[in-house]
């Protein structure tokens, strides 16, 4: 969407405002609907709050990619209760070709790196929610204990909507069922569960340099993590 292309800023006042058990955005006064025309109602003041500050924040025209939180309460309202075990089915997925999981056959310090990297949250996995996976060497997937897999499932589906969204969001950021799983359990920041996910791509960094799009690409991935990590935070 091109600048000229951007709605223009309709309203001028944002407030919070109860919606029963719930909270709402308000603009001047009206509350806002979601895209299939449901009411936008959050679970939780401090949610509606970063919410508020999104739509108050914007300039003469909406930068609708910048609503981040936005856009992930109208998947939580429209899209997740009807998708529910296709959520989880997908995170189980995750969890079967983890990145925590996949260590490099050479060279040995990248090796090492991996492992100080990431067979500490393998092992937290194990331990908080039964989740043990199973380390691979090389880049061929190999099958993980699918009672470990069902783990995953079953978490996934014992969680509300929202939560259950912002999993599924940081899944895709990670690339990792257990990176995500540690961030909405409060056990992992999610800039670290970050950094921890690119530990090949830094490696690599290092040794032949970072190209602009690669930068831009992760300054992008690192906006949205700051976004997850208010999304939980306000969730709590």
């Amino acid at each position: 969407m091109t600048p000229t292309d951007a709605p223009k800023r309709f309203y001028k006042s944002v407030a919070v405002a109860p919606a029963g058990d719930a909270f709402t955005i308000e603009l001047d006064g009206r509350p806002v609907k979601t895209p299939a025309r449901a009411p936008l109602q959050l679970p939780t003041t401090d949610l509606a709050a970063a919410l508020a500050g999104e739509w108050d924040s914007q300039g003469e025209t909406l930068d609708m990619a910048s609503m981040t939180l936005t856009k992930l309460a109208n998947v939580a309202i429209d899209r997740t209760p009807g998708n529910r075990t296709g959520m989880a089915d997908e995170l189980a997925k995750y969890a079967e070709t983890d990145v925590v999981c996949y260590f490099a056959e050479g060279p040995t310090p990248l090796r090492e790196r991996q492992q100080a990297a990431w067979t500490p949250w393998r092992d937290w996995a194990g331990k908080t929610l039964n989740v043990v996976l199973l380390p691979v060497e090389g880049i061929v997937a190999a099958p993980q204990p699918p009672a470990s897999l069902e783990a995953v499932r079953q978490h996934a589906l014992a969680l509300d909507a929202f939560s259950l969204t912002g999993l599924s969001w940081g899944c895709g950021l990670f690339g990792s069922a257990v990176l995500a799983l540690a961030v909405e359990q409060g056990a992992l920041p999610a800039a670290e569960a970050l950094s921890l996910s690119c530990v090949d791509e830094d490696w690599q960094i290092e040794q032949w340099g970072e190209d602009a799009d690669a930068a831009a690409a992760r300054a992008v991935r690192e906006a949205e993590c700051a976004a997850l990590q208010t999304w939980f935070d306000a969730l709590s």
